[in-house]
């Protein structure tokens, strides 16, 4: 089931297309990665989603029913273009956004404290927003995004100024709200993070959605009959026995050993290729080459009609 169905969905500022009759669904529990490069509609699509702006044109369903005000305060939102009031110290930085997402004052200190012990931030609570790093108040404006349980967060760059230590700990903390059932959209250039969390994804390009569907079958649907096969023995022998059902694409020497990366051709099978090459070198191992994230990116952006 999901939580929300976005159904033909075009915005126009002036003379420029945002966004041009995009529709996909984002499914209930999942962790969703809104993809895309920069200017292809993606902050234009989350605004829509926010009520910040109205489409042009289509509309949007949450929890089956269309998108309105009563939706507000299901939703999380943690913008790329991070705010909070500089001179404000943090504790009451966070019970002011708090009490303006309608929690009471006593559940939203209960909260806080339980927010700010995981991410080891107690000692924080008096100190003014300005003096923390760029790091330090973004882990703030996390908490005050999810402290008041939304079922749908919409993350926008979640990751950006992050160290690996502290990238890790977000990371986990998305992974944890999934697991007990929010659903979470994360808008992010880092495919890496993309293929290591989300379990969906939508790629836009250009205003246009290019791509849906589970990482999983995403990566599946670009895999082009290649593997990595390592074995020991002579490489010209191995090359020559190939002959034309095979392509060999490159070779490597690896602590005795060769892996060499080759695609199969006219149909032929993984048993064809080790029917082929055990009689003339020592197998030790093949796997199939399944691209990543980062490699589909680049080729559907670079080249849209790939996904066909």
């Amino acid at each position: 089931m999901s939580i929300l169905k976005v159904e033909n969905i075009s915005k126009s500022y002036a003379k420029h297309q945002a966004l041009k009759d995009v529709s996909f669904e984002v499914p209930k529990g999942c962790i969703f990665g809104l993809l895309g490069p920069n200017g292809a509609g993606k902050t234009s699509l989350i605004r829509i989603i926010n009520q910040i702006n109205g489409p042009d044109d289509g509309k949007i369903l949450f929890n089956g029913d269309p998108l309105s005000s009563k939706h507000i305060a299901q939703i999380g939102y943690l913008p790329e273009e991070r705010g909070l009031y500089k001179k404000m110290k943090v504790g009451e930085q966070a019970m002011y956004l708090a009490q303006l997402k309608g929690m009471s004052k006593s559940d939203a200190k209960e909260k806080l404290k339980d927010w700010f012990g995981r991410f080891d931030i107690l000692n924080w609570w008096d100190i003014k927003v300005e003096e923390l790093s760029k790091g330090m108040a973004q882990k703030v404006q996390f908490i005050t995004t999810v402290m008041h349980e939304p079922e749908f967060i919409i993350l926008d760059e979640p990751f950006s100024g992050f160290d690996p230590i502290n990238a890790n700990l977000i990371k986990a903390e998305i992974k944890r709200l999934a697991k007990n059932g929010t659903t979470i959209m994360l808008s992010t250039h880092n495919m890496g993070s993309v293929e290591e969390i989300c379990t969906h994804i939508a790629l836009i390009n250009n205003a246009e959605k290019v791509l849906e569907g589970s990482v999983k079958d995403v990566r599946e649907k670009f895999k082009e009959d290649v593997y990595d096969l390592q074995f020991k023995g002579d490489m010209l022998a191995f090359t020559n026995c190939l002959w034309v059902n095979f392509e060999l694409l490159s070779h490597e020497k690896v602590d005795g050993s060769i892996i060499a990366r080759i695609k199969l051709l006219k149909d032929s099978t993984v048993n064809d290729l080790l029917n082929t090459v055990i009689p003339v070198v020592e197998v030790e191992a093949i796997n199939e080459v399944i691209p990543s994230m980062n490699d589909i990116f680049i080729r559907v952006v670079e080249n849209p009609a790939s996904d066909e």
